[in-house]
């Protein structure tokens, strides 16, 4: 199975979600961004893939781009005159040689476009759907192996290893 990449066009997603969009009006885009971060920084985790959101920057004058790394994901800055879509498109062409490419984004002219590269377009909808699903498997998961009992090394242990140290206690061999 060859690895997959998910590229998020950070933008698109924060103002087709409406907790970030809100988040965006309310506190700032900063602060939107960074949420989106740590809510796909869970999601790649549970789903061992490759993270990169792509956020436009080419308004800002001189700007040369940057490409930060958070732990596994990287988080890309466009340059000054190249927008998150360019970015796409064109990473997007050389890794869907060698990787599964899934792009998220709600821009229909972009998923056309990613689609005609060999890449498996994400809609903003389906990637909450999905975030959200995923959460869910995984606090099912830490919940199922959450100790049920007293916080006691003895209450959480296997019936053949409890038997194993009541013998042990009693000084029984």
């Amino acid at each position: 199975m060859k690895k997959e990449y998910l590229l998020v066009d950070g933008y698109n997603i924060i103002f087709a979600w409406e907790d970030l969009n809100k988040i965006s009006r309310e506190q700032s885009l900063e602060d939107a961004r960074d949420k989106l971060v740590a809510i796909l920084s869970n999601y790649q985790g549970a789903k061992g893939i490759e993270l990169i959101i792509v956020f436009d920057a080419h308004l800002v004058k001189g700007n040369k781009g940057s490409i930060e790394q958070m732990g596994k994901t990287y988080i890309v800055y466009t340059k000054e005159a190249e927008t998150a879509d360019n970015y796409i498109e064109r990473i997007t062409k050389d890794l869907v040689k060698d990787y599964t490419v899934k792009v998220a984004t709600s821009d229909r002219l972009e998923q056309i476009i990613i689609m005609g590269s060999g890449a498996i377009r994400v809609s903003a909808t389906e990637l909450r759907a999905d975030v959200r699903f995923t959460a869910k498997k995984v606090a099912k998961k830490i919940e199922e192996i959450k100790p049920i009992k007293n916080n006691m090394l003895f209450d959480n242990l296997d019936a053949k290893t409890a038997e194993w140290f009541e013998k042990m206690r009693q000084n029984k061999k």
